[in-house]
């Protein structure tokens, strides 16, 4: 949307069946439009680790941008008060804080390429990008990006631009070997995660 008017209006409107539980301006005000225990429909068709309905199993947070322009201070300031607060609210990991363009590949790629996910590793408000390791025999980047999380029936280039618009947000071109070692690791972080709560 062009403005956070915009945004709100339209997130507002019952017409256009969308709504978040929060929406920050580029001012860096967090409005809230539906209470968190409740649905909203930010999320629309799509799919993470097994689930297809993150409605109902997530919060909604929207920033105001136009898709083409970095996110300022005060609103990166905004969302890591409010992210900290639901993290602790609802006991959520740094794992379980995803993007738009996660969760609905080729149909989403909010937050987009200038969204600073780096800064929100540092807090511990992200997952951190784990160092790249190499693929295991028979490991393809879609096997990979299906262990990760992503929908296995998102395209091979919608699931490659997804996971760049989280991970490797600078790359360009067609699959590279730091796609599939950046995907391997993360891969290997989640078996090691399921492991040790066994």
């Amino acid at each position: 949307m062009q403005s956070c008017e915009a945004a709100r209006a339209r997130l507002c409107d019952p017409l256009a069946e969308v709504s978040a539980h929060w929406l920050i301006s580029e001012q860096g005000a967090a409005e809230a439009l539906v209470d968190e225990a409740q649905r909203a429909w930010h999320a629309g068709q799509s799919f993470w680790r097994g689930r297809d309905d993150i409605n109902s199993h997530s919060i909604g947070i929207e920033l105001a941008n136009n898709a083409r322009a970095p996110f300022p201070e005060p609103q990166m300031a905004a969302l890591e008060q409010l992210l900290g607060g639901i993290m602790t609210r609802w006991n959520i990991a740094p794992a379980g804080v995803l993007a738009h363009s996660d969760i609905a590949p080729g149909r989403k790629i909010d937050p987009g390429l200038h969204f600073d996910w780096q800064r929100l590793e540092r807090q511990g408000l992200a997952l951190a990008r784990p160092i790249p390791v190499a693929p295991e025999p028979g490991d393809d980047f879609r096997r990979l990006a299906c262990r990760i999380g992503y929908a296995p029936g998102a395209g091979d280039g919608d699931l490659l631009q997804a996971f760049r618009l989280r991970w490797r947000q600078s790359a360009t071109g067609p699959l590279a070997p730091a796609d599939l070692a950046l995907a391997a690791a993360l891969a290997r972080f989640d078996v090691d995660v399921a492991g040790a709560g066994a």
